[in-house]
């Protein structure tokens, strides 16, 4: 089965990791813009980063037969310095433009400060003005008063609901999410957030209508494999192959396709590899035969 995980954040990923997801039949991904554990003290340090995720990141991607995407944004944590934000503020508009860009994210709450209130919905407004998805973080605390806060917030914005992606729900908050109209994402990690278990038992109580899996994998404890292992879980749990690619492929390739920029059949062909190639003179190989696969046939 070919999968799709929303949201995982290869550049804190080894090329092991490519593989393993690649041979586990992850087939695209989306890398939201992340904090990097600890702040940025420039913009100039945002502008690079986003550039990493344009070029080298799709590139190392591609080399193992993955369709890499990316959203940008703010995150919530660098939103509280309000120098650094209100310069990032004006380079995201460039960024959002290019190719390989499929929404703002992520973006969100992470204390719910007041600083963190004024840039989402600073951001909210910038991706409604482009037509963009938003990909939307939650708190790891309070996360109910943080979910309630951001649904009250896109309405304040009147923000489409149908291109608002409400990431790391739970079985507290997924309901009011799907209520609401907007997507709901789930975020698979080892021991917090959400198991393989706890999600199956989710999409048999709610369907699979608007709702997405991830693994949000990181530089910290977090496995890339968390889409696979779900799938797993719920075949052993009876659901069918139909739903299966619903939450897997179709959910999220019918949102992100709201941007205007997923070609679809693009993204239904498994991309051409050939390790011989090249980004501004580096390859991923370190002395490794150069796997070459020019004829790869679009799948179904």
């Amino acid at each position: 089965m070919k999968l799709f995980d929303p949201h995982i954040h290869m550049t804190s990923r080894t090329t092991d990791d490519y593989q393993a997801m690649a041979e586990a039949g992850v087939a695209a991904i989306i890398e939201p813009a992340f904090w990097l554990g600890q702040p940025r003290t420039h913009a100039g340090s945002f502008e690079d980063y986003y550039l990493s995720l344009l070029g080298w990141e799709r590139f190392r991607a591609s080399q193992f037969g993955i369709h890499h995407f990316c959203t940008l944004g703010l995150n919530p944590k660098e939103s509280n310095d309000r120098r650094l934000a209100d310069e990032v503020m004006d380079l995201l508009p460039v960024y959002l433009e290019k190719d390989g860009v499929l929404g703002v994210g992520e973006i969100g709450f992470d204390d719910m400060t007041e600083n963190e209130i004024h840039y989402f919905g600073a951001q909210l407004r910038l991706a409604k003005e482009l037509g963009l998805p938003a990909l939307i973080h939650t708190p790891h605390r309070d996360k109910v008063t943080g979910t309630e806060q951001t649904l009250a917030l896109l309405r304040e914005l009147d923000f489409p609901m149908e291109l608002a992606l409400i990431d790391h729900n739970t079985e507290q908050t997924v309901g009011m999410v799907l209520d609401a109209g907007a997507w709901a994402g789930h975020t698979i990690y080892p021991e917090t957030k959400m198991s393989p278990a706890r999600m199956s038992e989710i999409v048999r109580k709610h369907g699979t209508d608007r709702i997405l899996v991830n693994s949000a994998a990181d530089w910290g404890v977090s496995d890339p494999l968390g889409v696979p292992k779900t799938v797993a879980q719920m075949q052993r749990d009876g659901l069918d192959e139909a739903a299966l690619t619903e939450v897997f492929w179709n959910n999220p390739v019918r949102f992100f396709a709201q941007s205007g920029r997923l070609d679809l059949q693009e993204v239904q062909a498994l991309p051409r590899i050939d390790q011989r190639d090249l980004w501004e003179g580096n390859s991923v190989l370190r002395g490794q035969t150069p796997r070459v696969d020019l004829d790869r046939a679009p799948e179904a």
